[in-house]
C-alpha cells in the first residue's frame, strides 16, 4: 500500500498540473502520514538533501551562463560558427550545431542554449528562406549538446544522487566524445534535410574575417579550458570552478567586450535566482522522495523484478533506456535524475555496469525527452522563438530524433565512448 501512495499521489497531482517540486513533497508526506512515522522526515531530508557543499555549483553556473548570454558572448560564438562553416549546404543549420557545441561548453544548459542560439539564429534562418520548423528541430536538438559538455550542471546533480562517490571530474570528461559524436550525427541529419529541401549556401566570408571573428571569440571560450582543465587537474573543484566562470564571465563581459550593462547585469542575477530556487526545491523535495524509495527497498525490488526477465545487461539496459524515455517525455530532467537514480543505479551495478558510463547514458536520455511533448521544454523554447505550433515543429523532427537515439544506442552499447578519455587522466 506504501507503494500505491507514494506513487499515485505523485502522479496524480503531477497530472493536474501541479509543479514537481509539490508533487515529491506531498507524495513523500501522504506515505509518511500512512506510515505513522513523523512528519518532521519530510523536512529534515530536504533540508539535507539540499545541504550538500557541491550543489553550489549549480547556482553559480547558472548564474555564468546568463551573463554569458546577456554579455554578448553567445553573439560572438555564432557569428564565428557562421564565418567558419556557413558555406556548407544548409549552412545556417550547420552554424547552429557548430554555435550550440561551442556555446554548449559555457552554458551547460540546453534550455539556456536553445534561447541564447536559437534566438539569434531562428530568426537569421526564417529570414534567408529556411523552413521554421527545421530551424526549430536543428536548435532544439543541437541544445542537447550542452548536456553532454562540461560545465553540465545535471551531471553534478547525477553525482550527488548517486550517493557523491561519483568523480564529477570524470562526468565531465566521459561525455565530451558522446558529445561531439551527437554534434556530428546531427550535422549529417542537417546537411541531408537541407539538401532535399534545397536550401542556399551562404558565401564564405574569407579567412581575415574568420581570424577577426576567432580572436573575438577566444575569450569567451576560453572558458572552456579554464573550467575542464582546472577540474580534471584538481587545481579546483567542480564548486570552485563555479565561481571562477560567475567572476571569469564578469571581467569578460564588462571590462574586455564592454557589453554587460547593469541592466543586463541585474536581470541575470534575477534569472539565476529564479532557476537556483526551482533546482534546489525539487533537489529537497526529491531528498524525501529518494529517502522513502530506500526504505521501501524500490531499487532492490526493481533489481528482483529485472533478473527475472533478463540477466543480459543489454537487455537491462535497453529495458532502461524505454522507461527513461517514456518517462521523460512528461516529466522534467533534473527530478527525474533525482528520482530514477538511485533506482537504477544499484541494478546497473549490478550488471557490472560503471556509473560514470551509466550517467552519460542516463544525461542523454533524459535530453531527449526534453524534446519530447507534452512537456519538452527545449522544443517549447525553441517553437516559442520561432513563433510556430509546437506540432508543427514534431511533424518533421524525427530525423533528428532519431540521430539522437542513434548516439544513444552507441553510448548505451560502446561503453568506452564514454569512459575512454577519463580513463586517460588515471
Amino acid at each position: 500500500m506504501e507503494y500505491t501512495i507514494l506513487f499515485g499521489v505523485f502522479f496524480f497531482f503531477m497530472l493536474i498540473g501541479t509543479p514537481i517540486a509539490f508533487c515529491l513533497g506531498l507524495s513523500s508526506l501522504a506515505t509518511i502520514l500512512y506510515m505513522d512515522l513523523p512528519p518532521l522526515v519530510v523536512f529534515q531530508r530536504l533540508s539535507s538533501g539540499i545541504s550538500v557543499f557541491t550543489l553550489m555549483a549549480i547556482p553559480f553556473f547558472i548564474f555564468a551562463g546568463d551573463l554569458m548570454v546577456r554579455g554578448g558572448i553567445a553573439a560572438r560564438i555564432v557569428a564565428f560558427a557562421g564565418s567558419l562553416i556557413g558555406h556548407v549546404r544548409g549552412g545556417l543549420g550547420q552554424v547552429n550545431i557548430a554555435a550550440s557545441t561551442l556555446f554548449g561548453g559555457i552554458s551547460g544548459s540546453a534550455v539556456a542554449e536553445a534561447a541564447a542560439v536559437g534566438g539569434i539564429m531562428i530568426p537569421q534562418m526564417k529570414a534567408r528562406g529556411y523552413g521554421a520548423d527545421y530551424a526549430v528541430n536543428v536548435t532544439s536538438m543541437a541544445a542537447l549538446i550542452a548536456l553532454m559538455l562540461p560545465p553540465s550542471h545535471n551531471m553534478i546533480i547525477y553525482a550527488i544522487s548517486g550517493g557523491g562517490r561519483i568523480s564529477i571530474a570524470d562526468l565531465f570528461t566521459a561525455g565530451i566524445i558522446p558529445g561531439l559524436l551527437l554534434a556530428a550525427s546531427l550535422s549529417v541529419v542537417a546537411y541531408l534535410v537541407a539538401r532535399k529541401r534545397g536550401y542556399p549556401t551562404e558565401a564564405f566570408p574569407g579567412f581575415a574575417r574568420v581570424g577577426r571573428l576567432l580572436l573575438e571569440s577566444i575569450p569567451g571560450m576560453l572558458l572552456i579550458a579554464i573550467i575542464f582543465g582546472g577540474v580534471r587537474s584538481g587545481i579546483f573543484t567542480a564548486t570552485e570552478s563555479s565561481c571562477i566562470a560567475v567572476i571569469y564571465a564578469l571581467l569578460v563581459t564588462a571590462f574586455v567586450y564592454r557589453s554587460l550593462t547593469w541592466h543586463d547585469f541585474v536581470h541575470a542575477t534575477q534569472q539565476a535566482v529564479r532557476t537556483t530556487a526551482m533546482v534546489l526545491l525539487i533537489i529537497g523535495m526529491a531528498g524525501a522522495f529518494g529517502w522513502l524509495m530506500a526504505y521501501l527497498r524500490v531499487a532492490q525490488i526493481s533489481l528482483e523484478w529485472m533478473q527475472s526477465v533478463s540477466n543480459n545487461p543489454f537487455v537491462i539496459l535497453l529495458m532502461i533506456n524505454i522507461v527513461l524515455l517514456v518517462l521523460g517525455t512528461f516529466m522534467d530532467m533534473s527530478p527525474l535524475i533525482i528520482i530514477t537514480t538511485p533506482i537504477f543505479l544499484p541494478v546497473v551495478a549490478a550488471f557490472g555496469v560503471d556509473p560514470v558510463h551509466f550517467g552519460v547514458i542516463m544525461i542523454l536520455n533524459l535530453g531527449i525527452g526534453l524534446n519530447t511533448p507534452p512537456l519538452g521544454p527545449v522544443q517549447f523554447v525553441a517553437a516559442a522563438v520561432a513563433r510556430i505550433s509546437i506540432w508543427e515543429a514534431m511533424r518533421s523532427v524525427w530525423p533528428f530524433y532519431g540521430a539522437g537515439l542513434f548516439v544513444l544506442m552507441l553510448v548505451t552499447y560502446i561503453p568506452a565512448l564514454s569512459l575512454w578519455l577519463p580513463s586517460l587522466f588515471h
